[in-house]
């Protein structure tokens, strides 16, 4: 009898986990960032890769600089020019992996990842949870107090 209470309570632990990744893999997919007065919104297609959960830019609404370009890049191609790395700010937008390393925590949390902010060039802590279709990303400097939310919903797929 002993042996059969063992055995349950091994299957009974382990379902969680076996279910754990596969909850995890809901934010696979492709996302609309909040809109930025300046910049547009763009599309952020996140993806699994080896565990972890990344994810890089697709599309932009506003592609090219701005004709007011103030530094007289107007009508050309966004690049990574707030890169610190001066040898990385050449570095199409478009393509450019912003998010790495983030684990499924559970309960629709992820953790332990970085975003990439191309407008300051500076890379953030972040944490991520969904609810109700609306991805929270939080970005943060040492405490996730000292940060900031932004909103993004899934885009629909093409039909």
């Amino acid at each position: 009898m002993e042996r059969a209470v063992y055995v349950a309570m091994v299957v009974a632990m382990a379902v969680p986990a076996w279910g754990g990744a596969a909850d995890g893999d809901q934010i696979v997919g492709l996302w609309a960032t909040a809109p930025d007065e300046v910049d547009g919104n763009a599309h952020v297609e996140i993806y699994k890769n080896n565990g972890t959960y990344e994810g890089k830019i697709v599309w932009l609404e506003k592609p090219v600089y701005s004709p007011d370009d103030e530094e007289g890049m107007a009508g050309q191609d966004k690049v990574d020019r707030e890169n610190p790395d001066e040898a990385l700010r050449d570095r199409p937008i478009l393509g450019l992996q912003i998010m790495s390393d983030f684990e499924y925590g559970g309960n629709n949390k992820w953790k332990k990842g970085t975003i990439y902010a191309p407008d300051d060039g500076k890379t953030y802590k972040c944490k991520m949870s969904l609810s109700e279709g609306v991805l929270k990303v939080r970005g943060y400097i040492g405490i996730s107090m000292l940060g900031r939310t932004e909103e993004w919903t899934r885009v629909p797929a093409k039909q």
